[in-house]
């Protein structure tokens, strides 16, 4: 079980990187686009390339956000009700999000499947196979889907699921302005 746990930390880390290797890409995009503008170049497709960057990004980063505690949550309510309940309600939420994540995966891999079979291309100047893009998201949300049903598990199993969510810590209240 260790050597399971450890390949799923590994897992979402990996997940963070590469999301923030499709970050640099886009950076990267950018630059040479402008590059290209000031030189009287084109790059065609470089928009619809930094696109397909931010798109892969965001569903790399999903997992990696998720055991970092960067996701949004309403702890308000959890905070506010007793052990038992705030384990009842942290179970009914990541059922309700892994089963979403896990119909996600299941919708997209049958969108990737059919852009691949019909030979879909984008309908910018790229003319790219929709399917190449679209694969980073399935692979993203696959990893996220198995991140919340880790988690999932993790409140069974333990009680408590594994989001590493970094404490702020409490400072003194800001001073009120006094009316003139």
């Amino acid at each position: 079980m260790h050597k399971l746990r450890a390949f799923l930390d590994r897992l979402y880390l990996l997940s963070g990187i590469i999301a923030s290797l499709f970050l640099v890409a886009i950076l990267s995009l950018i630059v040479l686009q402008m590059l290209a503008r000031w030189t009287g170049e084109v790059f065609p497709g470089a928009p619809d390339y930094a696109g397909y960057c931010m798109a892969a990004a965001s569903f790399f980063a999903f997992a990696y956000a998720l055991n970092r505690g960067s996701h949004i949550r309403v702890s308000i309510l959890l905070n506010a009700v007793g052990v038992k309940m705030r384990r009842i309600l942290n179970i009914w939420c990541f059922s309700i999000g892994a089963a979403l994540a896990w119909y996600f995966v299941y919708y997209a891999c049958r969108m990737v499947y059919w852009s691949w079979k019909f030979k879909d291309i984008s309908q910018g100047q790229d003319a790219t196979p929709l399917w190449i893009p679209q694969m980073a998201m399935v692979l993203g949300v696959t990893i996220f889907a198995i991140a919340l049903t880790d988690h999932w598990l993790h409140l069974f199993i333990d009680g408590d699921h594994r989001i590493n969510a970094e404490k702020i810590k409490a400072t003194e209240p800001m001073p009120v302005a006094k009316e003139a």
